[in-house]
C-alpha cells in the first residue's frame, strides 16, 4: 500500500487520541511506521484510542497544541519524515458554547504546528487537516471546489476556513525553498467505528441503539457528503507520499478535497435509515426550530483530487454505513474485537481499493 512509503518512516501525528487520527495511527502501523501521537487524553468514554490499545503500540505523548513551545519541542526532538495535523475542536454545537478555545485550538493550533516545521531542518511531508465546512458555504446545489471562498458561519465552521488561510500564508512565506513541502486537506462528513462523540448523528444512533431507544434526529433534511473514515485517511496517506517525490510539484503542496462521490450525498433521514437496516431499531424527529443554525446542504468537489493525485473514494454509501454499524455492533457484543474488527476493515478496504485499481493500492 502506498508504494510502501511509510514502511521504517517516522510519523508525528496530533489528534491521534480521537477518531480520525486513533484509526490513522492503526493504519500507520499496519504500513509499517514509526508513529509519534501528540494529543490531548482522549475526549469521550469510552474512546477508540483506548479500545484499539493504541497507548501501548504507539510513542505516546499528552500535550496541548495550543502550548507553541511544547508542539516545538515535540516535533524537534521526534524529526519526522511525515506529520500529519488533526488536533482539533471538531464540533459546531460546541464551538457556539466555548467559540474562544475553538479558534484558539483550531487557528492557534495549527500555527503552531506550521511555526514549529519551520525548524525542521530535513525533508518532511506534512498535511494539515481542516473540513469540508470552511467554505463560505451558501447551501445551493453546487460543489464546492478548493478555490472557492473560505468562511464559515459557526465559530467552528470559521475556525476552519481561518486555519486554511494560516497554511496557506505561510507555506507562501516561509517554505518555498524549504524541504518541508506543507498540503492541507478536507474532507467530507466522516463516520466509521469508534466515533463517541457528542451531538454527531452516527454516535446518537448508536447510544439510542443500545438502549433500546429511539434515535433522536435533529435534522432529518440536511444533506452531507458521507463517508467512511478510511476515504479521507486514503487522501492523506497518498497526499504525504506524493509530496515526497522529487518531481513533486506546486500543485501538490495546495489544498485537496477527499469526499464522496456524488450518490453518498444523502439526508440525515436516509443515513439513519441506512444504520436501521443494519442495527434494526426506529427513530423520532426532533427538530428545533430555535436551534442554533447548522447548514442544510452541504457538496464537496473532488476532482483535483481525482485528477492530481488518481485517488477516489472506494466504498459506496451502503457500504460505509454497513461496516460502520458492524464494527460497533461486533464490539457491543464483545468489547476485546475492536483492534482485530479495525485492522479487518483497514484490509477489506485496501483489498476494494487493490480491484478497483485505485492509485494508492497498486504495487
Amino acid at each position: 500500500m502506498f508504494a510502501n512509503f511509510y514502511q521504517g518512516k517516522t510519523v508525528w501525528l496530533s489528534g491521534h487520541t480521537g477518531f480520525k487520527g486513533a484509526w490513522l495511527a492503526r493504519w500507520l502501523l499496519s504500513l509499517g511506521a514509526r508513529v509519534h501521537g501528540f494529543a490531548q487524553p482522549p475526549a469521550t468514554t469510552p474512546s477508540v484510542f483506548e479500545q484499539l490499545g493504541l497507548a501501548q503500540k504507539i510513542e505516546h505523548e499528552i500535550g496541548d497544541v495550543r502550548d507553541a513551545e511544547v508542539v516545538k519541542k515535540s516535533l524537534l526532538r521526534v524529526q519526522p519524515d511525515f506529520v500529519f495535523h488533526l488536533a482539533a475542536q471538531a464540533l459546531v454545537r460546541y464551538s457556539y458554547e466555548h467559540p474562544l478555545e475553538t479558534y484558539a485550538v483550531n487557528i492557534m493550533g495549527t500555527a503552531h504546528v506550521l511555526e514549529a516545521l519551520r525548524s525542521l531542518k530535513k525533508n518532511c511531508a506534512a498535511v494539515i487537516v481542516t473540513t469540508d465546512k470552511c467554505y463560505e458555504n451558501r447551501e445551493m446545489d453546487y460543489a464546492y471546489a478548493e478555490d472557492d471562498h473560505l468562511g464559515g458561519h459557526d465559530p467552528y465552521s470559521s475556525s476552519k476556513g481561518a486555519a486554511e488561510i494560516v497554511v496557506s500564508a505561510y507555506r507562501r512565506s516561509f517554505f518555498g525553498q524549504s524541504p518541508v513541502r506543507i498540503a492541507s486537506a478536507r474532507a467530507g462528513n466522516v463516520i466509521g467505528g469508534g466515533d463517541w462523540a457528542l451531538d454527531r448523528i452516527v454516535p446518537d444512533c448508536i447510544r439510542a441503539l443500545q438502549r433500546g431507544a429511539a434515535i433522536p434526529v435533529r435534522n432529518p433534511h440536511a444533506t452531507r457528503p458521507w463517508q467512511h473514515v478510511l476515504e479521507p485517511l486514503s487522501g492523506y496517506l497518498w497526499l504525504a507520499a506524493s509530496l515526497t517525490q522529487n518531481n513533486a510539484n506546486a500543485t501538490l503542496a495546495t489544498a485537496f478535497n477527499f469526499g464522496p462521490d456524488q450518490e453518498a450525498n444523502r439526508n440525515v433521514g436516509e443515513l439513519v435509515s441506512e444504520v436501521l437496516k443494519s442495527w434494526p431499531g426506529r427513530w423520532e424527529d426532533n427538530s428545533d426550530p430555535h436551534a442554533h443554525h447548522e447548514a442544510k446542504l452541504l457538496m464537496l468537489s473532488t476532482a483535483k483530487a481525482k485528477r492530481v493525485l488518481h485517488w477516489q473514494p472506494t466504498w459506496r454509501f451502503e457500504t460505509a454505513i454497513a461496516n460502520t454499524v458492524n464494527w460497533y455492533r461486533g464490539v457491543n457484543e464483545n468489547a476485546a474485537v475492536a483492534e482485530s474488527l479495525t485492522i479487518q476493515q483497514i484490509a477489506d478496504y485496501e483489498a476494494a481499493a487493490r480491484a478497483a485499481k485505485i492509485a494508492w493500492a497498486q504495487k
